[in-house]
């Protein structure tokens, strides 16, 4: 590879314009909405406040993949304005409590044209085409309000609220009350990635109307307004408990018709938790991307318990959270990797939340959350992703209680589903009798080392002599005259015939990807994957050819393998931890190089300008990290490896008043190497940090140079 092409990469990304900004409060206008909303981003579009439940935008029927989130840039179409909506998932549902202003009753879409949306955090606004009425919005964390103008001309003012409409769930019953004349409540129940979803409302309208449920629709309200009502505003509370609450929620959070003033605090709110990093970049791209990356990475967890605490429960029962905040919309086995360890940095306060969240979900279902939505547990993909996240929160020294949390990932550890039985039965899993066996032992031996280090940390010696054992049955799947990993039958043998490029979609050894991307999944144990090798020569060789070789996935090959770089698939989380790999041989510079590559080709400005699925902030969460020159590899413990930092300097909030400052001098597009580091005024010659050295605060001064330093981060003492 030749260095001096990173300027052409980041040319070719448009990220060169110089103009100097040192962002703090105030980063939201450096929000892009648009940027994922293209390609296979599946971001959500609309008008949110951090973590809120409720996402209010444009939505239309789920009828392709693109369209997971109810929204696609390239798409012309809505059916109205939902109050629910998933964020980068390759799974749909939700889209609930739809409402469309319309001048004529019998129409139920609408068309709309980007050239007159209005797009930024906490806000969304469009003039809808056929029409010509004026629809804003914006949001709370458990309500929404709507500001519909309809042109002067206009003599009839309708609004549909339909509550068949759902992203691709299906409605099972729901009611709709006239409560007052301006109030209205109800619920939708729905069957869909959530088995079993109740979304119950509260609705109050800034002026007197009649309603008439229209026969010809299945579960449609025709709202007709006074031909002087100009504008109309809607006030729209949820609740997964009950109507009374979700009018509470709506109450408490949104007490007048002031919609400016709501716009405004959803915006300060966005520009309190986006100031959590504050980057100094010449690039004025870069910080669009960085800042929306950032707010992408708090969509969710989103708030799931109501004002007064109560929530539904995983065991199908309303249920009440004293002193904690319950969350839902877990994309785990995603999440797990990037978007919980910046949480940690930059989020403390919800921690302890997170914690109590999971081990709720626990004792609700007896075992921790793999992909948890609206108090259901969809066991979306493989392994045991809660474990790491819950494991990584006590290890940081977190409020949990520690041995309830160990009960919790111990049992969940050994709970016989999801290929479990054949791990116990084998110490592997066979490929003759589980689908994707490689990626779920791998994801268990990963899951195993968190409760190791959660055994050995409380000191339960037997317990994690076990688990240390198990975090071990990486090794069964390795095969060491090829170099890859590979299914393994019950007899012992290795699958044939084999294609190190093929991959069928959850029908083969892997997990949307293939042998390539799949051999580096130890990222809880990279000095135990090197040894396998022959040498570490041989590591970096094979290493440095996942990045260059090229071959055909098959016709049946996961569309989620994406962003590909030889066969390095950024567009699928399985490959996020792999460019760091290299500071586990003592050769960092060799990642700074990759690093700045996907840095520079896989993310963009652009709608399109993410490479695969968002997945509820793990995507951005990686750019965003990767960009200040941090990452955690190992899933639970707090080592944070140090990269190869895209922006010039960048401050941490890392709770209490507290700090962290990352100064790379000299950063450019060529000087992409560290050539020495100093934390807090002293030497520094670790290519990582600890939790603990970022959370007490301080100063990470690192200087760049154009070639690669051969003593920073190469000893063997000073590698993670």
């Amino acid at each position: 590879m030749k260095r001096l092409s990173l300027c052409l990469w980041c040319l070719v990304a448009g990220i060169c314009n110089v103009i100097s900004v040192f962002a703090g409060d105030g980063s939201t206008g450096y929000v892009n909405p648009y940027i994922g909303t293209g390609g296979h981003g599946h971001v959500f579009m609309g008008a949110n406040v951090p973590f809120g439940l409720v996402q209010v935008g444009p939505t239309e029927r789920k009828v392709y993949w693109d369209l997971c989130s109810g929204y696609q840039y390239r798409w012309s179409s809505l059916r109205g304005f939902a109050h629910t909506h998933l964020s980068g998932t390759g799974a749909t549902d939700l889209g609930d409590i739809l409402l469309l202003p319309v001048s004529d009753s019998s129409k139920y879409a609408e068309r709309l044209t980007h050239e007159m949306e209005d797009a930024r955090a906490g806000y969304y606004a469009v003039t809808l085409q056929n029409s010509g009425i004026r629809a804003e919005m914006t949001a709370t964390i458990h309500a929404a309000i709507h500001r519909y103008t309809y042109p002067a001309e206009t003599k009839n003012r309708f609004i549909r609220l339909d509550l068949d409409f759902g992203i691709d769930d299906e409605m099972k019953h729901c009611e709709c009350q006239r409560i007052e004349d301006r109030l209205i409540t109800g619920y939708r129940y729905s069957e869909g990635f959530a088995d079993s979803q109740y979304v119950y409302f509260a609705a109050r309208f800034s002026a007197p109307f009649k309603m008439e449920r229209l026969e010809r629709e299945k579960a449609t309200w025709c709202l007709s307004f006074p031909e002087d009502s100009q504008p109309i505003l809607v006030k729209v509370g949820i609740s997964p408990v009950s109507a009374a609450n979700a009018l509470q929620n709506l109450d408490e959070e949104i007490a007048d018709w002031d919609f400016d003033r709501v716009a405004d605090e959803a915006r300060q709110a966005w520009d309190r938790q986006l100031g959590k990093i504050q980057i100094k970049t010449n690039n004025d791209s870069i910080k669009q991307i960085f800042y929306t990356a950032l707010y992408h990475t708090m969509v969710a967890p989103s708030v799931f318990s109501d004002r007064n605490g109560d929530y539904w429960g995983a065991d199908g029962r309303a249920r009440h959270a004293v002193g904690n905040t319950i969350y839902t919309t877990f994309s785990l086995w995603d999440t797990y990797r990037a978007a919980h360890p910046l949480m940690t940095l930059i989020h403390p306060e919800r921690q302890k939340d997170i914690a109590a969240t999971f081990l709720q979900i626990f004792r609700e279902q007896q075992r921790l959350p793999v992909w948890h939505l609206m108090g259901n547990e969809t066991d979306c993909m493989i392994g045991n992703p809660g474990i790491p996240v819950l494991a990584d929160i006590v290890l940081k020294g977190f409020d949990v209680n520690r041995e309830e949390a160990y009960e919790a990932i111990r049992q969940t550890a050994i709970t016989d589903i999801r290929g479990m039985k054949a791990l116990k039965q084998y110490g592997y899993i066979p490929c003759d009798l589980e689908k994707e066996s490689v990626a779920k032992g791998l994801e268990y031996a990963m899951a195993d080392d968190a409760v190791a280090r959660m055994a050995e940390r409380l000191g339960k010696r037997d317990d994690a002599a076990f688990f240390r054992r198990r975090s071990q049955s990486y090794q069964r799947y390795f095969d060491k005259e090829l170099l890859f990993m590979r299914g393994l039958t019950s007899d012992g043998t290795f699958r044939e015939p084999f294609d190190a490029f093929a991959s069928k979609h959850r029908d083969d050894d892997y997990t949307e990807g293939n042998a390539w991307q799949y051999t580096w999944m130890v990222p809880h144990d990279v000095p135990g994957l090197v040894k396998l090798f022959p040498s570490e020569q041989r590591f970096v060789e094979k290493l440095d050819s996942l990045f260059i070789v090229t071959g055909g996935l098959g016709a049946g090959a996961s569309p989620d393998i994406s962003g590909l770089i030889g066969q390095y698939a950024h567009g699928n989380e399985p490959s996020h931890h792999i460019a760091y790999m290299y500071h586990y041989v003592g050769k960092p510079w060799k990642g700074a190089e990759r690093l700045r590559e996907i840095i520079c080709t896989q993310y963009t400005n652009q709608p399109n300008g993410l490479c695969g699925n968002e997945d509820v902030g793990q995507m951005s969460a990686w750019y965003v990290l990767s960009a200040i020159g941090l990452y955690q590899v190992e899933p639970a413990g707090g080592k944070y490896l140090i990269g190869s930092p895209i922006v010039d300097e960048s401050v941490l909030q890392v709770g209490e008043g507290r700090s962290f400052r990352i100064v790379a001098h000299h950063n450019s597009d060529t000087n992409i190497y560290v050539q020495s580091a100093r934390l807090n005024g002293k030497r520094y010659t670790k290519s990582y940090l600890s939790f603990e050295d970022i959370v007490k605060g301080g100063t990470l001064e690192l200087q760049m140079g154009s070639t690669p330093s051969k003593t920073w981060g190469v000893k063997k003492s000073d590698r993670p």
